[in-house]
């Protein structure tokens, strides 16, 4: 029965919603209540998150539409299992429109500008300065006003302070999106390096890797950077994987400037815990990783790799979907002989192995490169460390309301219930029956064993919405089990990264950057510097395949220090932004 109510309603929200825009957006016919009015008549309440939120009247009289981006394999998120749940346990009827992820590109800002009938916009993906311009304009909704009708979400502010500064609006202090909260202490560390087990041993075996033994090739290897490119020379001119030819062979490779897989691990060799945005927080200070005495070092060495081949040079030009095309055996290969000889990636790095290779069994997890013993006059050889990502776990912006939606209590508890640990695990996952087992296991959400044959991201970009959400390492301890892929990066990350974060023979600590809010006028001064700097970092990718003398990088960076560039006035934006979120200033 409540389906077809479901169904009903959508309907009936969908004239409605049309009947505003035909008559220019500017109205909204659906019957607006006090919450008083909403308690009496819909039997409104939001203190017990175990009872609806809505009677069966209220189901029928009261609707919302949420527009929303999704993810091309997803179902439409109507019919997806878990917002029939959702209704089935709040009786709030929510109407979806999605659009594809590159129409939202699009119709972002016409939608914030001119909403039509919507209520809210899910997966927003909006920036401190958008949420400032929206909300300085009255065009969102200011949630924390409505705290009292979102218990869950108000626990989550109490006990996580650090949380509420990093979506606090900077200039009224007030709150204008939901964030999605997924902490597993994986983003930190996108980068590991996998080495190919057969090819390295071969390589032993004619004597091209000195002071290593076929016994050593196992997850955990430790290499300089010496050893490294010695291996990486022996892949490109051997015929590896036995085909007959040494033109297919990719001794390593990666995607450059991409949020995972990217070069930047490549510079823990020079002690530079470097990312795409070359911008980190060092010693409780915020810098630009570029502006590092090492940094050229790194970038001439780099590039010597390249200019060898031994880095194929398409990693600085390929989308990710090419590299991981690159890395598959082939649909045809059905033998392990088959699977071999279609290999071609000697070395890579990736977030995990399983995505970019055939069989994964056959490349082995190496700890950090050690630098070179003598390059350009300095020993580098105990330089070993890791890139430190800015990509946070905690997403500021990804659920806003707009201003004078009626009704709007009711719709902020439904998303309240979001944040429950069941419902958070199944908005990331999946629902129950689909990407958990009906049955818990000590209490615990499980994630299915027997999937059909499809892989975890399939049953995930499919069944689940995705967005606001709420798992922290509590819930991973009480609630939800990890799958059995990311519990597996967790542990190679204890054992390969965790050990070479730290930099004490460097004498410095380097941490990423958090979710930061700025004022209008600190906006403003990021608006104006942000296009030099951006056309300056872009000659860093350049370096690395085409070269630069010391001539030229002192160039650069003089330019990068110039009055034009900004470089100095940004770096007080972000260091005044950080010192507010970490230190409350």
């Amino acid at each position: 029965m409540k389906k077809l109510i479901s169904a009903l309603a959508i309907g009936c929200t969908a004239v409605i919603a049309l009947s505003a825009a035909a008559c220019g957006g500017g109205s909204d016919n659906r019957e607006q209540n006090t919450v008083e009015e909403l308690v009496a008549k819909y039997g409104y309440q939001w203190t017990d998150t175990t009872k609806p939120i809505l009677n069966e009247e209220g189901a029928q009289k009261i609707s919302f539409n949420v527009y929303s981006s999704k993810n091309n394999s997803a179902l439409d998120y109507n019919d997806m299992d878990i917002m029939q749940t959702l209704f089935e346990d709040t009786n709030v009827n929510v109407s979806w429109e999605n659009v594809s992820e590159a129409s939202y590109g699009d119709q972002k800002t016409l939608k914030l500008s001119k909403p039509d009938g919507i209520d809210a916009i899910y997966h927003a993906g909006l920036t401190p300065a958008e949420i400032s311009q929206y909300a300085d304009r009255g065009r969102i909704l200011a949630i924390s006003d409505y705290l009292e009708y979102m218990p869950n979400f108000s626990r989550i502010l109490e006990s996580r302070p650090d949380i509420k500064r990093q979506i606090t609006n900077v200039d009224d202090g007030k709150i204008y999106t939901l964030p999605r909260v997924e902490e597993m202490g994986l983003k930190q560390y996108p980068n590991l390096l996998f080495l190919n087990k057969a090819w390295t041993e071969k390589a032993i075996e004619a004597g091209k890797l000195a002071g290593v033994t076929k016994e050593d090739v196992k997850d955990g290897l430790q290499l300089n950077a010496d050893q490294m490119e010695e291996l990486l020379t022996y892949f490109k001119d051997t015929d590896m994987n036995g085909d007959g030819k040494t033109s297919d062979e990719r001794p390593m490779s990666f995607v450059s400037q991409n949020w995972q897989g990217n070069q930047c691990d490549l510079f823990g060799m020079f002690g530079i815990n470097d990312n795409p945005d070359h911008r980190v927080v060092k010693d409780g200070k915020v810098t630009y990783t570029y502006l590092e005495e090492n940094y050229k070092d790194a970038v001439q060495y780099i590039y010597q790799w390249v200019n060898k081949g031994l880095i194929d040079k398409v990693s600085f030009e390929q989308p990710q979907d090419n590299f991981l095309a690159n890395g598959k055996s082939g649909t045809n290969a059905t033998t392990q002989e088959q699977i071999s000889r279609g290999e071609t990636y000697g070395a890579f790095y990736w977030w995990e192995s399983k995505t970019v290779v055939s069989d994964p069994d056959h490349y082995i997890c190496c700890a950090p490169l050690k630098g070179p013993k003598n390059f350009n006059g300095k020993d580098y050889s105990n330089y070993q460390t890791v890139s430190i990502a800015n990509t946070p776990e905690i997403d500021a912006g990804e659920l806003v309301f707009f201003s004078r939606v009626p009704n709007i209590e009711v719709l902020l508890t439904y998303f309240d219930r979001y944040y429950m640990p069941d419902i958070s695990a199944q908005i990331n996952y999946g629902p129950i029956g689909i990407a958990f087992e009906e049955e818990k296991e000590n209490g615990k959400l499980v994630p299915k064993k027997e999937t059909g044959g499809k892989t975890a991201d399939e049953i995930r970009l499919k069944n689940a919405p995705l967005g606001i959400c709420y798992l922290t390492e509590n819930e991973w301890n009480s609630t939800v089990q990890m799958e059995e892929r990311a519990q597996l990066r967790l542990d190679r990350l204890k054992l390969y990264v965790h050990p070479y974060v730290t930099q004490e023979k460097l004498g410095h600590k380097v941490e990423p950057i958090p979710n930061l809010q700025f004022t209008i006028a600190e906006q403003d001064t990021l608006e104006r510097y942000s296009a030099a700097i951006e056309t300056q970092m872009a000659n860093l990718t350049k370096f690395l395949y085409q070269g630069v003398t010391d001539e030229q990088w002192t160039a650069y960076i003089n330019t990068l220090k110039g009055a034009g560039v900004g470089i100095d006035r940004v770096l007080e934006v972000y260091q005044a932004a950080y010192d507010r979120v970490v230190k409350g200033n």
